[in-house]
């Protein structure tokens, strides 16, 4: 028998002043509610002062009466839901990192896959809040890594919190106000140049494959040839015209580095990812450009550059990291932890860079 509203008040009151705190998610299925159904009540009772509201808990009010609230609730039964376009290559360690701090706070992940489908991000959300998620790790599948005017107000508006997982969004955006976790990959490109630049490279090229992280690639690529006074070289024509396969990319990028060496224009480049630089370097050779001797190589990513017969300097985002900080930032705005940021943070996790042959200088034991 379903309970009117006025007897769901009643019984939330009576329960939480037993007991001084509850998890909602807890608080739901003793009452045999939906978790949206018992938030929307808790929010109607928290309005009239008759309890106070943390993320993914009810607390009796300090000064009421009835028993002193119970210590901040452990994560034991919390969900967390992650959103991720793919949990292969990058994504893989990044949800790995995830899904280690959750558990070890004694909480549930559960994962909804975009696979880059239209709208399938807020779909994915929206399936995993209704399934009981008491918060959300969010990786949109936003082709530059941010949202385009009116695109993701969605994950702007959730009643429960929210963190941006390798992803952010412009100055004035609404959901530039939400928590983010992600790789300063513009950090990451700038280190690369700056590295190459210490080998005595004035002339570095970049060629990127589009993606979330290439615009992030470029500026930063761009404010480190500016800052140490490089000679500029000329943009790769993937830029302006995107490649139309992977055959394609491959071919233009491939010319485009050939043609800067035998100009004496390119001396090294940055090249992402570390599997694009696998397939490219071959080449490279059997056009007669030796690598590192007539053009020095850093690879973007780090997933499989050190298999390589040539092994290459990468940069490495700490992705596991990205995946570990956004879930320890969600499950304190969740209340687990004992001092929650009060404001919201958005932290840049800063890449390594493992020098390997292909830059010209192996470190030792690389």
């Amino acid at each position: 028998m379903r309970l009117h509203v006025d007897q769901r008040h009643e019984r939330v009151l009576q329960l939480v002043r037993e007991r001084g705190s509850l998890r909602v998610a807890e608080l739901a299925e003793e009452l045999g509610m939906s978790a949206v159904t018992l938030r929307r009540d808790v929010e109607t009772l928290a309005a009239q002062g008759l309890v106070e509201r943390l993320h993914g808990a009810v607390v009796w009010p300090s000064g009421a009466s009835g028993p002193a609230p119970a210590a901040v609730p452990s994560a034991e039964g919390l969900v967390v839901g992650m959103v991720v376009p793919t949990t292969e290559y990058y994504y893989a360690d990044v949800v790995r990192g995830a899904r280690e701090a959750v558990e070890a706070a004694g909480a549930r992940l559960t994962i909804g896959l975009s696979r880059y489908l239209p709208d399938e991000d807020e779909a994915q959300a929206r399936r995993l809040l209704s399934t009981g998620a008491d918060g959300l790790l969010l990786t949109p599948s936003w082709e530059r890594g941010h949202p385009e005017p009116g695109e993701g107000l969605w994950a702007a508006e959730q009643e429960t919190p929210v963190v941006l997982v390798e992803r952010w969004a412009p100055l004035g955006h609404p959901v530039a106000g939400l928590d983010r976790v992600r790789s300063d990959h513009a950090h990451g490109a700038a280190e690369a140049v700056a590295h190459l630049a210490g080998l005595g490279h004035r002339s570095i090229a970049l060629a990127v494959q589009e993606s979330p992280t290439a615009p992030r690639l470029r500026a930063g690529y761009a404010a480190a040839v500016a800052a140490l006074g490089l000679s500029p070289v000329a943009a790769s024509p993937l830029q302006d015209v995107p490649s139309r396969s992977e055959a394609d990319r491959f071919e233009r990028t491939l010319e485009y580095l050939c043609e800067g060496v035998a100009g004496g224009d390119v001396t090294a480049a940055i090249v992402h990812s570390d599997a694009d630089a696998i397939v490219l370097i071959p080449r490279l050779q059997a056009r007669g450009v030796r690598v590192p001797e007539d053009l020095a190589v850093i690879a973007y990513d780090d997933e499989v550059a050190s298999l390589a017969d040539l092994p290459l300097t990468a940069v490495a985002p700490d992705k596991r990291a990205v995946g570990a900080a956004a879930a320890k930032l969600l499950l304190s705005r969740l209340g687990v932890s004992d001092e929650g940021p009060a404001a919201r943070r958005h932290l840049d996790i800063l890449p390594a860079l493992r020098v390997r042959v292909s830059c010209g200088a192996a470190a030792a034991g690389a």
